[in-house]
């Protein structure tokens, strides 16, 4: 599957990736497109078998603070009120448990015998904080964002917090009491080059503590590395940042090893807002001393290469700037909308294939006027200095398809779509900020 890597009416955003058993689990918060705010009152779970990570599984809701149509609310003490955000689960002892932050509450901690859940709430719903530390302890005992890590050795810690961050261990035989003089504040400092915002997630490779988390770039996930699970850690530096070239908001995942290839989960921003987030994913590299090399954002997730001659949906762009945006606007339909000139769309990457006879090939693209003209270039590998193989025209006719001939390629390459407003003339100024057309989806064909 391209990014994003569910389906993409699904928005699940602050991705923990866990492997249990031959299945890769997504647990994460749950957005609503066109929202006016972050998560929902449940959680969900996606999962997919290991070796077929186009394939994803639905298991349903595992958890809610709220009753709905379908299911009780799992907590007797909260309203509508209390969205649930960022979970983690772990696995301890044969059973699965789940922490997350439930909003204006103390955290939450759950229990299932399966990884796909229903997970039960257990029988102290906020942690119990340890005897020599006073309400202050990690956000008053909210816990938010909790990421949690079982050692080698069975131990359990957790991680946590927004500006300032938090680090414990639990009872590994209750999983939600906070052992005393084992708190640490500022795990991860606020100061250069730490940088801690959010969104703490813990892993373990070989005898190395990771712990990644957002800076205060908000849209970078970063990482730091201990060899003890409650430091003192050093910054290492970016993995990934979705805000390149793309509407930003903030960003929360974690790194996770699948069969022999390690990846980054991560979000993206949709519908004008950074409340609509949806999961996206890209493969890293660790290299022989530990380190993790910056990835960029693709449109690839658990793809090599995409086909250009299959039916393209518009909001799996990888790039999108000069103010345009992927928008919602029913089950079935999403576009690239806000078009304006000099706005650039861009997918990496596609693969064209080898050669053949023909010079040209034709494209077709599916989009909506605005009643405006335009021109649209259509660039390979980068939208100012790259190749320019042909362009379409966009007209005030309402025209719902445009087709064009462009040169013949082959190899692999990224690919740009480049607004021109056709206005010109002195009174040109007056349209500068107008919209231009919405794009939903596009081929190429041979």
């Amino acid at each position: 599957m391209p990014n994003p890597y569910l389906p993409l009416w699904e928005y699940i955003p602050d991705g923990e990736p866990r492997v249990f058993g031959d299945r890769v689990y997504i647990y994460g918060s749950q957005d609503c497109a066109g929202s006016h705010k972050f998560c929902d009152t449940k959680l969900k779970v996606w999962s997919a078998s290991v070796d077929d990570l186009n394939n994803w599984k639905c298991h349903g809701d595992i958890f809610h603070t709220y009753e709905d149509e379908d299911h009780p609310s799992d907590t007797d003490w909260t309203t509508q009120n209390n969205e649930l955000f960022a979970p983690d689960v772990v696995e301890k002892d044969g059973k699965y448990y789940l922490y997350a932050y439930i909003k204006e509450t103390k955290g939450c901690v759950a229990v299932a015998d399966r990884p796909e859940g229903p997970f039960k709430l257990l029988s102290q719903y906020k942690y119990q904080k340890p005897e020599d530390r006073k309400e202050d302890y990690c956000d008053n005992g909210i816990f938010i964002d909790p990421g949690v890590l079982v050692d080698d050795d069975g131990r359990v810690y957790i991680y946590c917090g927004f500006l300032k961050s938090f680090a414990a261990e639990l009872n590994a035989d209750n999983m939600y009491e906070v052992i005393d003089s084992t708190y640490v504040d500022d795990i991860i400092p606020k100061e250069e080059p730490f940088k801690f915002f959010e969104a703490c997630s813990p892993r373990k490779i070989g005898d190395t503590y990771y712990l990644i988390y957002s800076n205060t770039v908000c849209s970078q996930l970063v990482y730091a590395t201990s060899k003890s699970p409650l430091g003192p850690f050093k910054y290492q530096g970016i993995i990934i940042d979705s805000g390149a070239d793309y509407p930003g908001g903030n960003n929360h995942g974690s790194i996770m090893k699948i069969k022999d290839q390690w990846y980054i989960f991560y979000h993206r921003m949709t519908n004008g807002s950074i409340f609509s987030r949806r999961g996206c994913v890209e493969p890293i590299t660790i290299l022989p001393d530990g380190t993790i090399p910056q990835v960029e954002p693709t449109s690839l997730g658990f793809e090599k290469s995409l086909s250009p001659y299959h039916p393209v949906p518009a909001d799996i762009a990888c790039i999108l700037k000069n103010d345009c945006f992927i928008t919602e606007k029913d089950t079935f339909t999403r576009v690239v909308t806000n078009i304006k000139n000099g706005a650039v769309i861009g997918y990496k990457y596609f693969d064209f294939g080898e050669d053949f006879s023909s010079k040209t090939m034709k494209f077709a693209a599916k989009i909506q006027s605005m009643g405006s003209y335009a021109k649209v270039k259509i660039m390979l590998d980068d939208d100012v200095n790259g190749e320019e193989i042909g362009y379409f025209e966009v007209t005030n006719d309402g025209n719902s398809i445009v087709r064009t001939r462009v040169k013949s390629v082959t190899g692999r390459h990224a690919l740009y779509f480049v607004a021109e407003d056709c206005c010109s003339g002195e009174f040109a100024y007056m349209f500068k900020d107008r919209q231009l057309f919405e794009l939903q989806e596009f081929v190429f064909m041979k």
